[in-house]
């Protein structure tokens, strides 16, 4: 009788095990709500990993501010200990970017007043998320802020600040999309997205008030949470210059703020960023939780090569 196959299939049967036992680790609760308004519910899931380290990250779920529950991931944080809090919001043109602003400042304030029954400490809550879920991670650290002690909902009573960033090519600055000026509220190289603004945007009064106030650059204040961006230098939708012009303006109050950029990176899809991701768990590691990095962080802006992911082959 040969037994080596059949040991190896005893072998593959138990690492199969290990991996589906393992997969089994990160405890998932689904579609928890967190505000009801218009006749919808708006919902987050949470993902607590076995281990938990007694921080939570807040990822959310956006892409051209529209947002799904098929794109829900815990995106790997569990795994280095972070309770993460996956969050849903409305979608444009249905819901306006003001809007979704809005809800994403009431989804940290649930969590925040919510904090001892996930198991986290409300005070170290990271946030994250990619193009607009990286404009709104950025617009919960210039304007998220304290609740209204006197609401009757108590929820309401929490902060909506956050206590660290790192997000992926964000949008910072509305009003200087890719050139001093050049104005993209709802026109020029965001057309498509008039719905997203809403009817402000109808006018050069209101694309400019609109501009301001969803713009994170122009709400960049010393007590922010300490921030990181990767961008791709050949981002075709996000100009680069975005991030530079965010640097300068965080280096002009003193707020901690630090920038790598993809050389030859479009908007995402790039090979690297797994490793960009773990750079941002050391990043949260630095932040929430004082455990300093191997490589440690210089608070300035550097680079590194990138390489497009492969598309796979056509098939006939």
């Amino acid at each position: 009788m040969n037994i080596i196959p059949r040991f190896f299939l005893s072998l593959s049967i138990i690492t199969l095990g290990l991996a589906q036992i393992s997969a089994q680790e990160v405890e998932r609760i689904r579609d928890v709500i967190y505000t009801k308004h218009d006749g919808v519910a708006l919902t987050m899931d949470v993902f607590k990993p076995e281990k938990p380290n007694g921080a939570g990250i807040i990822k959310i779920i956006s892409g051209g501010w529209k947002s799904n529950h098929k794109g829900i991931s815990d995106g790997g944080w569990p795994q280095a200990g972070y309770t993460t809090f996956v969050v849903v919001h409305g979608t444009q043109p249905r819901f306006q970017v003001e809007e979704i602003v809005a809800d994403l400042n009431r989804a940290v304030r649930f969590i925040r007043a919510n904090a001892a029954q996930y198991g986290v400490d409300p005070n170290k809550l990271g946030v994250t998320g990619s193009s607009a879920g990286g404009h709104l991670s950025l617009m919960l650290a210039t304007r998220g802020g304290a609740g209204n002690l006197k609401a009757e909902d108590p929820v309401d009573r929490e902060s909506s600040s956050v206590n660290a960033v790192a997000c992926f090519y964000p949008p910072t600055d509305y009003l200087n999309w890719f050139e001093d000026g050049d104005n993209a509220v709802g026109i020029g190289k965001l057309a498509d997205y008039a719905g997203a603004f809403g009817p402000k945007c109808s006018t050069p009064e209101g694309r400019e008030a609109l501009g301001k106030d969803l713009s994170p650059i122009y709400w960049v204040h010393k007590g922010q949470p300490p921030i990181f961006i990767v961008h791709g230098d050949a981002d075709p939708q996000v100009s680069i210059t975005q991030a530079h012009r965010f640097f300068k303006k965080c280096g002009e109050v003193g707020t901690p703020c630090e920038i790598f950029i993809r050389e030859g990176a479009g908007h995402g899809g790039w090979q690297e960023m797994t490793g960009d991701t773990a750079r941002m768990t050391e990043w949260f590691d630095l932040q929430l939780l004082g455990k300093q990095p191997a490589k440690p962080f210089k608070l300035g802006i550097s680079s590194g090569p990138s390489t497009p992911v492969k598309k796979p082959a056509a098939t006939r």
